[in-house]
């Protein structure tokens, strides 16, 4: 294979550095100008003709900016003729609109996934898709890895005994099941039910938390509604503690509020969207962000080498 070039977008500098500094590849040289208009403009300012190259840019608020700069970049790849160009989306945008659940609605994960491919995508590395399905939207080669590792060892040093693993919702099943098999723990259900986009209604608990220490995981934080709920109704319920994991921090107004009025212990994220100093400051210690940065380089050595992807649900990292 040829030789590896990195390239970021706007969107998240500091986690495409860490990448870089865990590959060992400096990051390559190019420039995103805005033009008065709000125009893109992409110059990659290095030769790479014949490599194989990554661009990293999750597509995070403001998203559609975000997505189309990576759109731009890939073209701009495409034609100074880059053998393979692999965009690197730790948080995919669009996700949550993955079917039609009333009529005359898009399907926006869709024509997202069309969109990368047509501007000259070969490979899409991705995280914690909303749902896994959505690797079908494309048709390119996709590898949804998964942040379970870094957040579970996260949790497995703070040795919670007497734990319960709380589903937030009914469709979250499947992940609250992993992180307890990985640690440990009974399962709990809270049944809920959406109003809005930002308003969720929150219904009764299958499973007892009585006496317990509460982890609740979820794919994303977006408006918090879910998240605080279910952590007050723990707290009702006698729960110990709450802690709550997720891999995307999206926190849209008005999650930060909502979190700071939760009983929550603690909450962490990673750093596949960045977290402002303004959100860090507001939430204090109560906030953790772990990098997904080597768990990411490792899945970009692999695909480099042409080796297995796969193996890295199981480990976090090689060094």
């Amino acid at each position: 294979m040829s030789s590896l070039r990195i390239f970021a977008g706007r969107a998240n500098p500091q986690l495409a550095q860490k990448i870089s500094d865990y590959l060992g590849v400096p990051l390559g040289k190019a420039k995103v100008q805005v033009f008065p208009d709000s125009e893109i403009m992409v110059k990659v300012e290095e030769d790479v003709r014949g490599r194989d190259v990554f661009v990293i840019q999750p597509t995070c608020q403001p998203v559609n900016e975000h997505l189309m700069e990576l759109l731009i970049f890939v073209d701009c790849l495409r034609r100074a003729s880059a053998e393979r160009i692999t965009a690197v989306m730790p948080y995919f945008g669009y996700a949550r609109q993955d079917r039609k659940d009333e009529g005359r609605t898009p399907i926006t994960a869709k024509l997202a996934a069309n969109l990368i491919a047509t501007a000259g995508t070969d490979r899409v590395l991705t995280m914690d898709l909303h749902a896994a399905q959505i690797q079908g939207f494309f048709d390119i080669p996709v590898d949804n890895l998964m942040a379970e590792p870094v957040l579970s060892r996260h949790y497995t040093q703070l040795k919670l005994d007497n734990l319960v693993l709380v589903s937030p919702d009914v469709g979250n099943v499947k992940r609250a099941k992993v992180y307890s098999q990985r640690l440990g723990g009974e399962l709990a259900i809270i049944n809920k039910r959406r109003v809005t986009g930002s308003q969720i209604e929150i219904g009764e608990m299958i499973g007892s938390v009585e006496g317990r220490n509460v982890l609740m995981v979820d794919d994303m934080i977006s408006t918090a509604g879910t998240i605080a709920n279910a952590a007050k109704l723990c707290k009702e319920k006698g729960a110990i503690s709450v802690h709550v994991g997720a891999t995307h921090a999206v926190l849209c107004d008005p999650a930060i509020e909502r979190l700071k009025d939760s009983p929550i212990d603690e909450l962490v994220v990673t750093d596949t969207i960045p977290v402002g100093r303004e959100k860090t400051d507001a939430l204090g210690e109560r906030l953790k962000v772990l990098s997904v940065a080597a768990l990411m380089g490792e899945a970009m050595h692999r695909i480099h080498n042409d080796e297995s992807v796969s193996s890295l649900f199981q480990i976090e990292n090689r060094r």
